[in-house]
């Protein structure tokens, strides 16, 4: 495809007489033959083929011209306003100069169109993607400026002397399908305009419109920055969902997080930043991308569930879980508030269950009648070969009398066996989704051994 560049203006007519007029003619090469399917995908393809079979009196010319077409005998077609024009060569090397007429908007109309386009984002987010939605030429023709040709629109001359559409203008017309499948820009140069032209006094509309919103908020005293853009409507954002690009093809798994870098060096850190706690930071997001990416690529990752952000007391203790230096561990238990033995304790627990276990083990709190009914019901189930347990109940815990265990019921209904080691309860295991078998955890995997005295 090339472009040829417009002629110089009169001197007389403008202060910047040498520049150079917009580009308003492109010549495509030749395209190659096609066998079989449609010569246009995309709908406005279809409604220029359209307009061909409704402009044209005779059928047959029409259906002799896609053959033409499907052959490769259409050269070079060139574009530029209000005409396309194409040497057609018939079976027996007879070739026939064809130009395809189609009016041109006027410049009330382009302006009209230019406001209509600057007023919405999402028509100027489909032009720039090089795509005509529906919507755009609907709310163009509401305005009185049609972009799509209609009956009678495509006026015919051949050199065959053909005065309708013969074969060789409706292959032309065919060959001009595909090339607007590829670029509606095509349809917008026959209506008048260029690519180039078009998005220059589109930019140049907006950004006038930009300065004097700009003007007018700092004439009433108002901030710039309160001034809150209209928005879409909901319609057209709707209608959007089909002119957005394809998402991108989803990157490669990787097996392992990279090596985090040494970040020593002849220039010490500012005050309070640790090398090794950066370090070792690092570290920890290079595991969690790695961690993350495999979640993603996963078969069931579009159905689960987002998970609840951490707190900064939670993310401390789940980086504390990788075992860093004393130093890194002090930093992460006084910055959340925390005890080393705390840390430890929060530690244990984040192991056995990640936050639901955490917020076991740090959380008193007391289950709303139908949880605590339910809860009972099942304390009440037990095994009827094995005597119940006597319990002490208080809020969510329940503790074996006569034994150092605890049952600790979450507030997602599941219950955590806890052990009291050196006068303190510490987590046992994970939870279960009946008291019995948490309590089994804390026998070691029995259910023998009375938990009465």
């Amino acid at each position: 495809m090339t472009e040829t560049t417009g002629t110089w203006e009169d001197p007389g007519r403008r202060e910047d007489a040498y520049r150079p007029a917009p580009a308003r003619e492109r010549t495509f090469a030749a395209l190659p033959p096609v066998s079989g399917g449609a010569f246009a995908r995309t709908w406005w393809g279809l409604a220029w083929l359209k307009a061909l079979a409704d402009s044209a009196l005779d059928g047959q010319q029409v259906k002799q011209g896609r053959r033409h077409a499907r052959a490769g005998a259409v050269g070079a077609v060139s574009v530029r306003p209000g005409r396309i024009t194409a040497v057609v060569q018939d079976r027996d090397g007879t070739r026939h100069r064809c130009d395809v007429l189609l009016q041109e908007l006027d410049g009330a109309d382009w302006d009209r169109f230019l406001d209509l386009v600057a007023d919405r984002a999402g028509h100027i987010a489909a032009l720039l993607d090089h795509d005509m939605p529906p919507h755009l030429v609907e709310d163009a023709a509401a305005a009185g400026i049609e972009l799509l040709q209609g009956i009678g629109d495509l006026e015919a001359e051949c050199g065959c002397g053909a005065w309708d559409h013969c074969a060789h203008t409706a292959a032309l017309c065919h060959q001009v399908a595909r090339l607007l499948d590829e670029d509606p820009f095509v349809l917008l140069l026959m209506r008048g305009r260029g690519e180039r032209e078009l998005l220059e006094d589109l930019q140049a509309r907006t950004a006038s419109r930009a300065r004097e919103a700009t003007e007018e908020c700092a004439s009433s005293g108002q901030a710039a920055e309160a001034v809150e853009a209209d928005g879409i409507p909901a319609a057209e954002a709707y209608a959007a969902r089909d002119i957005l690009p394809p998402l991108p093809a989803p990157p490669p798994y990787v097996d392992e997080p990279g090596a985090a870098p040494a970040l020593g060096g002849g220039t010490d850190p500012a005050p309070g930043v640790e090398v090794a706690a950066l370090e070792f930071l690092i570290s920890d997001t290079a595991a969690r991308a790695q961690r993350l990416l495999a979640d993603a690529l996963s078969p069931g990752h579009a159905d689960s569930l987002p998970q609840a952000p951490l707190t900064c007391a939670q993310d401390a203790v789940r980086l504390a879980t990788a075992g860093p230096e004393p130093r890194i561990a002090a930093r992460l238990a006084a910055g959340s508030g925390r005890t080393a033995k705390g840390l430890a304790l929060a530690v244990q627990a984040w192991e056995y269950g990640g936050a639901p276990a955490l917020a076991v083990l740090e959380e008193e709190w007391t289950p709303e009648p139908a949880a605590l009914a339910r809860a009972t019901a099942q304390l009440a189930a037990w095994d009827e070969d094995e005597p119940p347990p006597r319990l002490r109940h208080d809020r969510n815990r329940w503790t074996v009398i006569g034994v150092d265990a605890q049952l600790r019921y979450g507030r997602d209904g599941r219950w955590w066996p806890y052990r009291k080691e050196r006068g303190q309860w510490t987590p046992a295991g994970p939870a279960a989704e009946d008291p019995a078998a948490a309590l089994a955890a804390l026998r070691g995997g029995t259910e023998d051994s009375a938990a009465s005295p």
